[in-house]
């Protein structure tokens, strides 16, 4: 039995650029001739690639401009954008840029304001362990517990020296 994986996508792009085309196209193999404004809408579709089954929500999305600001929902649980353009028109290429930007600046790519070194420096001041971590990337999670439970063992195992609370 295949695995079956949930993914979220948006379509994001200035207006009449054909977004809502591209979609009807993928979900339903027909091009749309009429231009109808799209305020927001969300298509489903399972498709198979390789030996996994994907359930795809398509999120379909009315025009944006370079001054737009994009809602919390297109950035929440988000896999994938796909950024469209009209090869006519300059304004939307420009406005696919703007929204790129906005997007690596929402998912947090341009955010760290504190440096290693730094955070480094304090827990040595405070004579602490330094060990820096990323829930979203999953980057340490086990580290940090199991280096907390083993100071705590060094700590207790110390004879002779003072008990205390281990800070990390």
């Amino acid at each position: 039995m295949p695995l079956v994986r949930y993914r979220k996508v948006v379509i994001l792009g200035y207006r009449s650029v054909g977004k809502t085309s591209l979609a009807h196209q993928f979900i339903d193999g027909e091009f749309l001739e009429c231009y109808d404004p799209t305020v927001e809408s969300t298509y489903n579709k399972m498709l198979m690639l390789g030996k996994d089954e994907f359930h795809l929500q398509l999120v379909d999305t009315a025009g944006q401009d370079e001054y737009t600001i994009l809602p919390h929902s297109f950035t929440i649980g988000i896999h994938g954008y796909v950024l469209v353009y009209s090869v006519t028109s300059l304004k939307s290429f420009q406005v696919v840029k703007s929204l790129h930007s906005k997007l690596y600046e929402s998912r947090g790519k341009t955010s760290r304001q504190v440096k290693t070194d730094e955070g480094r420096k304090l827990a040595d001041s405070w004579g602490a362990v330094f060990l820096e971590s990323s829930a979203k990337e999953n980057q340490m999670t086990q580290g940090v517990f199991t280096r907390i439970i083993e100071e705590i063992d060094r700590v207790d195992n110390s004879y002779g020296e003072q008990r205390g609370c281990i800070l990390m």
